[in-house]
């Protein structure tokens, strides 16, 4: 009966173990391939055109151009390659400026001819219309409609997935708030966890720990929206009148954020390792001369270093992951960050708040998927960095 319960056991554990990873492959499998829909997505909004006039040469715009276009940022074909003349754009909105309702029809039946005689009466005209307003036959050109390229996306400085007629889907705006705000957070959550650590793990009495680290460890258990208003209520009007901010919410006050969320992963983890590092090594120090810090700097902590390694990298998991705490600090705003104090936008900020409004299965839905996955990307190369240096140190205690 032992051995049968025991064989159970070993089966439950082994299936359990092959579930879990087979999740996590599944899971991991539909996010990269729900974000590499989107180079698959066209450029120019599903179910629309650009038309030009039959004899203008442009053929291709990006969906920078475009947008530049309608936002009459470019006036001039010239300034695309096109003749010398100004852009008219037309929207199927502004039909009504250029026809009566009897020449439209009640249901617009007689508009792609207008639209299509409108064209060709006006040479510099930019249509963006319907496809099933294109009859056969029509005197236009229509702008060739590509898919878009990663180098759009990747190294795109602008993020408007909701733009018309073409969205812009640039990650880089994203990705820099990211980096900036993360950067940020360790560089001011780092020592002050370390130093945390070292006094719990080698000043502390033993009274003061037994306080301490159950309060550290109790402010893991706080919801990120408690740090989020927080940060809103004292960081932000405090940044504001320190600085001379416009307004408070920006980078700063997310790494400060963030910094305050990743300190109790970082402290309890690494006081954990100092902790366990063998008594022996900590006696032979003394006993050749050095003093209290010495051992500390020069044996208790290079020996313990793959454990603070792990806590440094939990604690900037958490701060890369984090959303609400960031969402309500830093301003909201998708734009390539030029310093600490300007408002930006993080990835992960960026899924919570838009997924929810994303169509399923568009353009706008495989973009937020996308960011997932580069997100995945920045994880993984942090856990490996930290694995190398874990090995490296065990080979050199070796």
């Amino acid at each position: 009966m032992k051995r049968f319960l025991e064989k159970a056991v070993k089966w439950l554990l082994t299936a359990s173990g092959f579930v879990t990873s087979l999740v996590i492959l599944l899971i991991i499998g539909f996010l990269f391939t729900e974000g590499a829909g989107l180079f698959r997505e066209k450029v120019i909004e599903e179910g629309y055109v650009l038309a030009v006039h039959k004899d203008n040469p442009v053929k291709e715009l990006t969906a920078a151009e475009i947008k530049a276009v309608f936002d009459e940022d470019i006036t001039l074909w010239s300034e695309l390659g096109g003749p010398d003349m100004e852009i008219v754009t037309f929207r199927l909105e502004d039909a009504d400026e250029y026809f009566t309702e009897e020449e439209l029809g009640a249901q617009y039946e007689y508009a792609a001819g207008k639209i299509d005689s409108l064209i060709a009466a006006t040479p510099g005209m930019i249509a963006f219309i319907p496809e099933s307003m294109v009859e056969e036959g029509a005197q236009l050109n229509l702008i060739e409609d590509n898919a878009i390229s990663p180098a759009e996306v990747l190294g795109g400085s602008e993020w408007f997935p909701t733009a018309t007629p073409a969205p812009l889907f640039g990650m880089w705006p994203l990705l820099a708030g990211t980096l900036w705000v993360s950067f940020f957070a360790i560089l001011f959550a780092l020592p002050f966890g370390i130093s945390i650590a070292v006094y719990m793990a080698e000043v502390a009495p033993e009274r003061v720990r037994n306080i301490l680290k159950p309060v550290i460890e109790l402010l893991n258990g706080i919801p990120s929206v408690v740090y989020g208003f927080f940060g809103l209520i004292i960081i932000v009007p405090l940044l504001q009148q320190v600085f001379g901010l416009p307004v408070g919410e920006s980078g700063l006050a997310g790494s400060i954020v963030l910094a305050i969320m990743a300190l109790p992963t970082i402290v309890t983890v690494a006081e954990d390792a100092m902790r366990n590092c063998p008594r022996a090594l900590r006696e032979a120090s003394l006993a050749l001369g050095a003093s209290k810090w010495q051992t500390v700097s020069k044996v208790v902590i290079p020996s313990s270093m793959s454990g603070i390694a792990s806590g440094v990298v939990l604690g900037i998991g958490r701060a890369i992951g984090e959303t609400m705490a960031v969402l309500m600090v830093t301003g909201n705003a998708a734009v390539i960050p030029h310093s600490i104090l300007e408002p930006l936008r993080t990835i992960p900020a960026t899924i919570a708040a838009e997924l929810g409004e994303a169509p399923a299965g568009g353009a706008h839905y495989q973009s937020l998927f996308l960011l997932g996955v580069i997100l995945f990307f920045i994880t993984f190369f942090i856990n490996l960095c930290v694995e190398y240096i874990s090995h490296r140190n065990k080979a050199k205690n070796s």
